[in-house]
């Protein structure tokens, strides 16, 4: 009789990212732990049914947890009430929020992320949709890595060690000792450029992971004499979007609209791209007006930022101020060179102040920014600057 097992996990790596579990479906505790712990650089050390289990926890075992995925809506203390107890215990944990995608919970998500959730992630709705989105899985696994070697790299901590195989391919034998602490390397030095020489007509964001955060700071600071358009893209799921258009408006005063296509672009507005389409730009006689579409996702994303920096260079012959904020991978990289080479600026957001240096690093490190600043210094340089342009 054959006799069918699971397939063996993967060696588990020395000093592995630990993450805890929050959701009170076990079922779905399960599923994401299995997902996870398919890297061996990613253990599952705590898995709870609840909030209050969770501050329990955390309490118990400070600094041993390094990311913590977090659900909404659950019996005795739900997410959004136990988010302040986690980080009140470890203040520099990060919070990932999951919750099936409807408008209660995006809004949820948002003011989560106001009360220091580093970012959020969208469950499928169905145990059946779950069991097969490899794209929800790939995000969870980019998500939790990404948010646990940033607070590493701030705390001097080291990357998780590579098992090693005897002939066996056992690591047992030979399994590396857990990597002490490290000094955080020095940061090479970014070359800046000059600014563009023509005005903008536009004001370009991209951002992504902790992104919500920084643009309440940025466009709240931002003062309203500036005359420009802002086109926005953040990469957020549908539904999410309309909700962050909404925070927008409420936090900054700056009149935010999910664009739609046909959209004429205003000066003194901000056009969020949709959640699952690209937003572009196109010249419409003396006007443009905004154009959605499903192309496909660049750099895993719909919304791309660098679909949308492609888009303003037809649109404004490259007379663009592109601002790159916190997020995870690269988009927007290749628009940014392309943008400066056509006569525009941009600048990004320092390491320090963002949540993960992801795409604010990309263009910093390819020597296309005019400045690298902390998050508080963006909006009075864009102020400064703008007023030389007018000079």
């Amino acid at each position: 009789m054959m006799v069918l097992t699971s397939p063996p996990k993967p060696p588990r790596s020395a000093d592995p990212y630990r993450v805890m579990l929050v959701d009170d479906s076990a079922v779905i505790r399960g599923l994401f732990s299995r997902s996870l712990e398919t890297d061996p650089e990613v253990q599952v050390v705590a898995s709870v049914g609840d909030g209050q289990m969770a501050v329990n926890t955390l309490a118990k075992d400070k600094g041993k947890i390094e990311v913590i995925v977090l659900d909404i809506e659950m019996p005795r203390m739900d997410g959004l009430a136990a988010l302040p107890e986690l980080l009140k215990i470890d203040p520099d944990v990060p919070v990932v929020m999951a919750s099936t995608l409807t408008a209660r919970n995006a809004d949820i998500s948002l003011k989560a992320l106001a009360l220091g959730a580093k970012d959020y992630i969208p469950k499928p709705s169905s145990m059946r949709e779950l069991s097969a989105a490899e794209t929800f899985k790939r995000e969870l696994l980019e998500k939790v890595k990404t948010l646990a070697a940033a607070r590493r790299r701030k705390t001097g901590g080291a990357a998780p060690a590579r098992p090693r195989f005897t002939a066996d391919r056992s690591a047992a034998a030979t399994a590396p000792r857990p990597a002490a602490p490290v000094a955080k390397p020095a940061s090479p030095p970014i070359d800046l450029r000059p600014a563009g020489r023509r005005p903008p007509q536009v004001l370009c964001i991209g951002s992504s992971t902790g992104g919500p955060q920084a643009l309440f700071k940025l466009l709240g600071a931002l003062p309203k004499t500036l005359r420009l358009p802002i086109l926005l893209t953040q990469h957020m799921p549908a539904t999410f979007t309309s909700i962050l258009a909404d925070h927008i408006t409420r936090s900054t005063g700056w009149t935010c609209v999910e664009a739609t296509d046909g959209m004429p672009v205003q000066s003194g507005r901000v056009h969020l791209a949709p959640g699952d389409f690209h937003m572009l730009a196109e010249r419409s006689g003396a006007s443009v007006v905004l154009r959605l579409n499903k192309g496909a996702p660049e750099n895993f994303c719909r919304p791309a930022v660098d679909p949308m920096l492609r888009s303003v260079i037809e649109a404004w012959g490259g007379q663009a101020l592109t601002v790159i904020l916190t997020g995870m991978g690269h988009d927007g990289q290749k628009g940014s060179e392309a943008l400066v080479n056509a006569g525009g600026t941009v600048i990004a957001q320092d390491e320090a102040s963002s949540v993960v240096w992801g795409m604010p690093g990309a263009v910093a490190r390819a020597g296309v920014c005019t400045a690298v600043l902390p998050l508080d210094q963006i909006a009075p340089w864009i102020d400064r600057q703008t007023a030389r342009w007018a000079a």
